[in-house]
């Protein structure tokens, strides 16, 4: 004869299940939102910062860069002497590029020092003007990939859509014999979540329009 199970056990028991209910719910939702929206794949993106010029205002000689590619900066920090003027960064950022010819003249407002702003990331894609632009949004969200990472996923958010085409991005549509345009979509994502994603690096985004 078989044992009666004990209150306790009933108990847990029911728990288990409820638990297990719930998870089949917040399943079936995840998938409801994701089937819901369509998919609007950006093969050709990349991680990238807007570039940040560090010149002189008046020409002269280049007489010492303090910096070199790779070098965090801090806000108001020399870089560069031209003449007897201290080229500063105005905001805190990572050197990229560096004119470190000692000597050379340099004219006025002619970059010495390139930076970018870290925070300033974003996920850039461009895509084909037939090819789902039309349904993108500003906050619709997005997933990317990074080549550097393989198929880890990272998140983000839709933050501009350029309101001019690449002119030197036309694309050809051999079905049609017509030019197809390209424009730049832009995607925000935490930062501080994935600060090992660097200016440059390739990737593929996919933007869920609502």
């Amino acid at each position: 004869m078989q044992n009666e199970l004990t209150p306790e056990t009933k108990k847990r028991a029911i728990m288990m299940a409820s638990v297990a209910a719930l998870i089949l719910i917040a399943s079936g939702v995840a998938a409801f939102v994701i089937s819901g929206n369509r998919e609007v794949a950006i093969t050709s993106s990349s991680v990238s910062a807007p570039l940040i010029a560090l010149a002189p205002a008046a020409g002269g000689r280049l007489n010492a860069v303090y910096v070199n590619p790779g070098d965090l900066l801090v806000a108001d920090e020399a870089v560069a002497l031209v003449g007897t003027e201290v080229v500063k960064a105005k905001v805190a950022g990572l050197v990229v590029a560096v004119n470190d010819t000692v000597g050379a003249s340099v004219a006025p407002d002619e970059s010495v020092v390139t930076m970018i702003d870290p925070t300033q990331l974003r996920v850039v894609g461009k895509i084909d003007e037939n090819k789902g632009l039309a349904q993108i949004r500003v906050g619709d969200p997005v997933t990317f990939t990074v080549d550097a990472y393989g198929g880890k996923q990272f998140k983000g958010v839709v933050d501009q859509i350029a309101p001019t085409a690449n002119q030197s991005s036309v694309v050809f549509d051999i079905s049609n014999q017509r030019q197809v345009q390209q424009f730049n979509v832009e995607a925000r994502f935490d930062t501080t979540a994935y600060p090992f994603l660097r200016n440059g690096m390739s990737a593929r985004m996919y933007v869920y329009t609502r």
